[in-house]
């Protein structure tokens, strides 16, 4: 876990039935940052540099979504977005929080994304890094994606697939990648109540990948909130070339392309993202009072 500077505490927090691992820190409008479906995922690895950049400006909630890390394990594997959004909204309501900005990598993008469709009065800006579920309609995952969804599969996880999929699939330069982070996430992904119920495998029926769609969702034209999309154009997990898809089905939704840039663009290219996730979250705070 990232040995971070910036006072923070960390807690589990009861949210109906599930114990959920929640880290704060700073103060201000709240941000509510939800991390990638890669297994071993936990909140404060994958945004390890960008949370205390984030802090000096907002409230930055960090859990691990039901499936991860810390928190209860039964995730329902045949609506996997739609449970972890009603989980993260009911977290909010535990909070005593009616509206955050959402920040979702991957995985926790769809999620982000769902919880903004389902239920707009909650999410005030929304920031979408590499998203789940945009362009699945075709159901033909990328090698990336495809590693995920059958890490599980097959003889079972091992570490030679976990560092595998990191390097290859989720960053353009594998030298930022630590060993010490390899046998963390693999520690973290052979949690044998992980393994008795993965968070994310390869659906059995043909349909699932329409059914997960966003760019099918009716919804989406009418999202007016402000959105700003990050995408490196290296993803080997979900395609940039679904980014320009979901910005054109989105009212209000800026689109930022990374070059030699992975999956993991608030990874590869933190102070970038750090500086513009912040001033696009601040300028609506700014517009509303007027300065």
């Amino acid at each position: 876990m990232p040995d971070l500077h910036t006072p923070s505490t960390s807690r589990i927090v009861t949210v109906g039935t599930r114990q959920l691992w929640l880290t704060e820190l700073g103060s201000g409008p709240p941000v509510l940052m939800l991390h990638g479906g890669g297994p071993g995922a936990s909140g404060l690895s994958n945004y390890a540099r960008n949370v205390e950049a984030l802090a000096q400006h907002f409230r930055v909630l960090v859990p691990d979504m039901p499936g991860y890390g810390r928190s209860s394990k039964d995730i329902q594997a045949a609506d996997p977005f739609g449970d972890i959004a009603s989980s993260m909204s009911a977290l909010l309501d535990v909070l005593d929080i009616p509206r955050a900005h959402v920040v979702g990598n991957s995985l926790g993008g769809a999620v982000a994304l769902r919880l903004a469709l389902e239920q707009p009065e909650r999410v005030d800006r929304l920031v979408l890094m590499g998203p789940g579920g945009i362009g699945m309609a075709e159901g033909n995952p990328t090698p990336g994606l495809l590693r995920l969804l059958t890490y599980y599969a097959g003889e079972g996880p091992t570490y030679e697939k976990l560092s595998s999929f990191i390097q290859q699939d989720l960053v353009y330069d594998a030298s930022s990648i630590s060993e010490d982070m390899l046998r963390e996430r693999f520690a973290s992904s052979v949690d044998p109540a992980v393994v008795a119920n993965p968070p994310l495998r390869l659906p059995k029926d043909p349909e699932a990948f329409k059914r997960m769609d966003f760019l099918l969702n009716p919804h989406l034209s009418s999202f007016d909130h402000p959105t700003l999309i990050l995408w490196g154009l290296e993803d080997r997990v979900n395609p940039s070339s679904a980014g320009p898809a979901l910005q054109a089905r989105l009212p209000a939704a800026d689109l930022f392309l990374f070059s030699r840039t992975g999956h993991w663009v608030q990874w590869e290219r933190a102070d970038e993202f750090n500086a513009s996730v912040s001033a696009f979250l601040r300028a609506g705070h700014l517009a509303r009072s007027g300065t």
